[in-house]
């Protein structure tokens, strides 16, 4: 459980929060197996004798005054008595991790009787869509055939397919069996059978380590629907144009309902991977993309503002089926054209899963990025709760979860893997201050999660071996208590911020005020943060001087009296830059900004940070790394007389060799070199596979490079491009501090 907070040493009172202007709050990576620091949680049994307040229900933790027979709670300070278990038990430390650690990783009991153990397989479903080309199926198949290498043995696997007709495989027997059920157009009409009646759920899901080979033939079966079928099935309208024919909405209704009826018994959990080409045009759920386009001029609405909202509930109210019904959706979009991933992401995220969009079959790396998913270990059935002490509180949360309906801060975590990533703001209960010096700030997490773990068989002999084909359930409970110094002063609350998880923090509210208010009230709220905590940072500093309200002195906006502030202006500047909150009529398709959102909520603060200000390194020779670091300007590549330069995006990594690099460099760069071990080591830390990009400069075409070097590009407060750059933008940032001083 990784935790990071935007200000290490807490705001000692609302002035002192209010007049610092830097966001209060953390980050939090829950499944994460170590903490920020790489050290693993004290593991341990029985979390269901952890003594809890009896006021606040906090869990006692290390940081907690114990005598004989009471205990201090340290987030309210109710004194507790334990029961004659409790001190049993804590009268042997040495089995009670909770003494010696404030990070806790402890086992509940088992309470799954040996003949329902069954449940502990894992289903993984793949949906694919028909109504496609045979590129995308192809590149389908390859993702799947890597999937099937992944998944662990004891594995179920289902295949449906779905256009105008949902296809049911059965791979059980000799030769792979379809039976089709046929979706109507109408938007309110429901299948004629559900998909139990046309094949048991059991016939459906097969056992992976019997039936892989029978699994790939039936991949290879897989054919595009043709035309003549699309015609036939859905209809043709009055004039002749075909209605449509790809009923995602309908089969993915009626897969969560096969599923469901299983939930509990056949397994925990479900994933489904689900593969799309385009929009859904059939049937129930299907999107109107004609809102994309040219008729907002026509009709004066703001397209940056009317796309980022969900044109109907369907697939939010889905999401809800699904986390009913045990059912994480994956949703792997490759197309060019707009589906409206603004109404469907609701599916993926708020069911625990990703939304992955890739533009074309070419260069996918959907093989890759379903393997990284399936190979890395995940957790499911998580409860996410934050407590703080009594003078603060969780402000709001942020993340790919749904909150609980009846409970504050709880948070219900459908699967949750160790990239996984959540955050929350901070503010103090009225008229609160962390005055007394005996009582610092605190807060406690708690994470209650499931895994899958390999059943354990003890033999006769009494050794203990893991049978790998039989699994069972682990109920975990996760605790982490934490206590943080306090900022008496806004020159205190400066030193002790961390960049990183100020941008996280700022990304996730600029995506909120973006899908409440549109983009450019987004970008402008950036802006304005800025220069008001540069206002802030200049008045704590006394940089500038007043005389007859006229500043005598220049503003200071690269904040040189505060390191830990200075990267900031270069991380707003970029993210004013990235495609999230560049504006529609620059060229940014709504649904790649809908993918950006999904994924940038769910990085921690490291990965955001690379993904909005990526690294720029370089090497004077394959072997040899000459700076660690550069500005994204010609002009550090200019200055710098290195030949060869490494820029790590996270999505994308590129490799540049300069047009003055010395010929007797090897290109591309040996395996055997540091610079391609740097790769790889990257590549095995992401979340998802990074594409890899060779640039000869001179010889090849050296744009996406060119395209990283964002320093020489302006933006300013409406997001217009005019050729300044970010010397200029901070220029502008001065001017605006000067105005908000003089006013």
């Amino acid at each position: 459980m990784a935790v990071r907070a935007s200000i290490s040493r807490f705001p000692l009172d609302t002035e002192v929060l209010e007049g610092g202007g830097v966001p209060w709050g953390i980050s939090l990576t829950p499944f994460s197996p170590t903490d920020e620091l790489g050290h693993k949680p004290a593991y341990g049994r029985d979390a269901h004798l952890l003594p809890r307040c009896e006021n606040c229900w906090a869990y006692f933790s290390s940081l907690c005054e114990l005598d004989q027979w009471a205990w201090n709670c340290v987030l309210c300070g109710t004194l507790n008595g334990l029961s004659s278990q409790c001190i049993t038990r804590l009268a042997h430390p040495e089995s009670c991790p909770e003494l010696s650690s404030s990070f806790v990783d402890l086992e509940l009991p088992d309470d799954v009787p040996p003949e329902e153990e069954g449940q502990a397989r894992p289903v993984y479903v793949a949906a694919i869509d028909l109504s496609a080309s045979e590129e995308f199926l192809e590149l389908v198949k390859s993702g799947l055939l890597a999937a099937l290498e992944a998944l662990g043995p004891g594995s179920l696997f289902g295949l449906i397919t779905f256009s105008h007709k949902i296809g049911l495989y059965d791979v059980q027997g000799p030769i792979p069996v379809v039976k089709n059920v046929f979706i109507p157009p109408e938007i309110d009409e429901t299948l004629p059978i559900e998909l139990e009646d046309a094949m048991p759920l059991l016939s459906f899901l097969a056992p992976v380590e019997t039936c892989k080979d029978r699994i790939a033939s039936a991949l290879e079966t897989l054919k595009p629907t043709t035309s003549w079928e699309r015609t036939t099935g859905a209809g043709q309208a009055l004039d002749g144009v075909l209605l449509g024919g790809r009923g995602f909405g309908v089969a993915m209704d009626a897969l969560i309902n096969y599923l469901a009826s299983e939930y509990g018994n056949t397994f925990a959990l479900a994933r489904v991977f689900a593969f799309l080409s385009g929009p859904p045009d059939y049937g129930a759920g299907q999107l109107d993309t004609r809102r994309y386009g040219e008729q907002y001029a026509s009709k004066g609405e703001d397209a940056d503002r009317a796309l980022l909202p969900e044109q109907t509930p369907f697939y939010k109210d889905l999401a809800a089926a699904a986390v009913q019904a045990g059912v994480c959706v994956d949703i792997f979009a490759v197309t060019n054209e707009y589906t409206d991933l603004a109404s469907l992401k609701f599916l993926s995220i708020e069911s625990g899963g990703s939304l992955y969009l890739y533009s074309n079959t070419d260069d996918s790396t959907l093989p890759q990025d379903i393997y990284r998913m399936l190979s890395r270990p995940y957790a499911f059935g998580c409860i996410l709760r934050l407590r703080t002490s009594s003078e603060f509180k969780p402000g709001r949360a942020y993340g790919h979860f749904f909150p609980d309906p009846q409970y504050e801060n709880v948070q219900h975590i459908i699967c949750c893997d160790s990239f996984a990533t959540y955050a929350y703001d901070f503010e103090f209960v009225s008229n609160s201050s962390f005055s007394r010096p005996s009582e610092l700030p605190v807060l406690q997490i708690a994470f209650q999660y499931t895994v899958v773990v390999p059943h354990e068989e003890t033999s006769k002999s009494g050794l203990t071996s893991i049978d790998k084909n039989k699994h069972s359930l682990k109920r975990r409970l996760r605790i982490r208590t934490m206590q943080y110094g306090v900022a008496e002063n806004i020159n205190e609350l400066y030193d002790n911020v961390d960049s990183e998880v100020v941008l996280s923090i700022l990304v996730h509210k600029v995506i909120s005020a973006s899908l409440e208010q549109g983009v450019r009230e987004g970008r402008f709220l950036l802006h304005e943060w800025l220069v008001i905590l540069t206002a802030q940072y200049n008045d704590a500093y006394k940089l500038i001087l007043h005389e007859s309200r006229h500043p005598t002195t220049r503003v200071d906006v690269s904040f040189l009296q505060c390191p830990q502030l200075q990267p900031l202006p270069r991380l707003v500047f970029a993210l004013l830059r990235n495609p999230l909150l560049r504006l529609h009529e620059e060229g940014v398709h709504p649904d790649y900004r809908i993918y950006l959102q999904c994924l940038f909520s769910a990085l921690d603060p490291s990965s955001l940070n690379r993904a909005i200000y990526p690294a720029l390194t370089s090497f004077s020779t394959p072997d040899k790394q000459a700076y660690p670091r550069h500005s994204l300007s010609r002009a550090a590549l200019l200055t710098s007389g290195s030949p060869i330069f490494f820029l790590d995006a996270f999505t994308n990594l590129i490799v540049y060799y300069s047009s003055t690099a010395d010929p007797t460099h090897p290109f591309p760069p040996p395996q055997d070199c540091l610079l391609r071990a740097t790769i790889n080591k990257l590549k095995q830390e992401r979340s998802i596979t990074p594409k890899l990009l060779l640039i000869r400069g001179g010889q090849d075409d050296a744009s996406p490079f060119e395209h990283y070097l964002i320093e020489e590009q302006d933006v300013d407060g409406t997001g217009l491009t005019n050729g300044m750059g970010f010397v200029s933008f901070l220029e502008d940032i001065s001017r605006n501090v000067i105005e908000c001083i003089k006013q």
